[in-house]
């Protein structure tokens, strides 16, 4: 069964985190001047204080609730998804898959552009926005690709596409392994690629370019990884209690990964809401203890289990990892678009709205 479903927020749930934010006790201020120690005190606290007072949550609910959304039951689950099909019956079906710190928010600059040319499904991840939060282990890539393949065969589209970033990287590439038979091709950002050591003693610029960013970001950026992937739970607890707390998490990130930092204050807080008012903070890290250490092989070391549907591949400069071709070939043998863009970072559709959807409709009509 498949039911409608509108963003609706009790105005209680909004008190109350208003109400939490002003009781925040902050930390002291970091004792270096950049954004080394995590996200600085003298950039989080005006923003929630923002958040607190002047930020407009009802604007993001008259947004989104202008495009059809669904629930339905996949394998035991409720999963939520946007429903937007384009205006000729005959379009190609797509999946956009979101990843973490994300969600279906990420997608809203894209909606309508490539609605006018594809039936677009947009599902929130078990664990994250208002899809329902997995009750027991088991919900990994493989799983969450099969549900995928099972909702579009549910919509009654036997042929598609499917793209995706972040998390939605791996599980479209898992998807592609499923059910290659009903896949168009895939659209990812970025492939899942290996650096491969036979190229070791040739390297490219760009490619120890990418090596060196790998080796800087097990150093220096991974910390959120290993918590989530070991102790999704106990930092669970601090993230769901606390929106500062939560929005000091994900917006570092934002930052971290994104070129240039571009998102107003109204896109960050309003995926940082998603998060607070849906309580998955710790259900969306689960995912990490799912997967993580599979994924984190894949983009390290070298693997013999190809994707054998055709994909299109787009590097965003800012990016993390930035596979180079001939490694990324070892994986997806039958690449038909690849394009190493000029700006852009790991939330591309969010921070490059008009060359996301450029990228997405070259691929795809390749293969329609």
């Amino acid at each position: 069964m498949i039911t409608p479903f509108r963003i609706e927020v009790p105005e209680a749930d909004l008190d109350d985190l208003r109400t939490r934010l002003r009781q925040t006790r902050w930390p002291e201020a970091e004792p270096v001047d950049d954004w080394s120690q995590g996200t600085p005190l003298a950039y989080l606290r005006p923003l929630c204080e923002y958040w607190a007072t002047d930020y407009d949550w009802r604007r993001v609910e008259a947004r989104f609730n202008r495009f059809p959304q669904y629930r339905t039951e996949i394998d035991g689950l409720g999963i939520h998804f946007l429903h937007v099909r384009a205006p000729d019956p005959a379009a190609l079906p797509l999946i956009l898959t979101h990843g973490w710190p994300g969600s279906f928010l990420e997608f809203g600059k894209v909606i309508e552009p490539l609605s006018a040319e594809f039936h677009l499904v947009i599902p929130s991840l078990p664990g994250y926005g208002f899809s329902d939060k997995p009750s027991a282990p088991g919900w990994g890539i493989e799983r969450i690709a099969a549900a995928w393949a099972e909702l579009m065969a549910r919509l009654g589209y036997a042929r598609y596409g499917a793209q995706g970033g972040d998390w939605g990287t791996s599980i479209t590439t898992s998807l592609a392994q499923q059910d290659a038979a009903h896949l168009a091709g895939i659209h990812l950002n970025p492939p899942i690629a290996a650096p491969d050591p036979a190229t070791f003693g040739d390297l490219t610029p760009s490619e120890r370019a990418a090596l060196e960013a790998l080796e800087h970001a097990q150093r220096w950026e991974d910390g959120y990884s290993v918590l989530q992937s070991t102790r999704p739970q106990t930092i669970g607890y601090s993230l769901l209690d606390s929106p500062a707390g939560l929005c000091g998490w994900l917006v570092e990130k934002f930052h971290a990964w994104s070129d240039g930092f571009p998102f107003t204050r109204d896109e960050l807080l309003d995926d940082v809401t998603l998060y607070w008012l849906t309580g998955t903070a710790a259900s969306s890290a689960r995912l990490y203890w799912e997967s993580i250490r599979k994924v984190q092989k894949w983009f390290s070391e070298a693997t013999e289990d190809t994707v054998d549907v055709p994909v299109g591949c787009s590097i965003f400069p800012k990016e993390m990892p930035r596979p180079s071709r001939r490694w990324a070939e070892k994986r997806y043998p039958d690449i038909r678009h690849w394009n190493e863009l000029p700006r852009g970072g790991h939330f591309a559709a969010y921070e490059q709205p008009e060359l996301f959807a450029d990228e997405v409709r070259t691929f795809f009509r390749l293969v329609r």
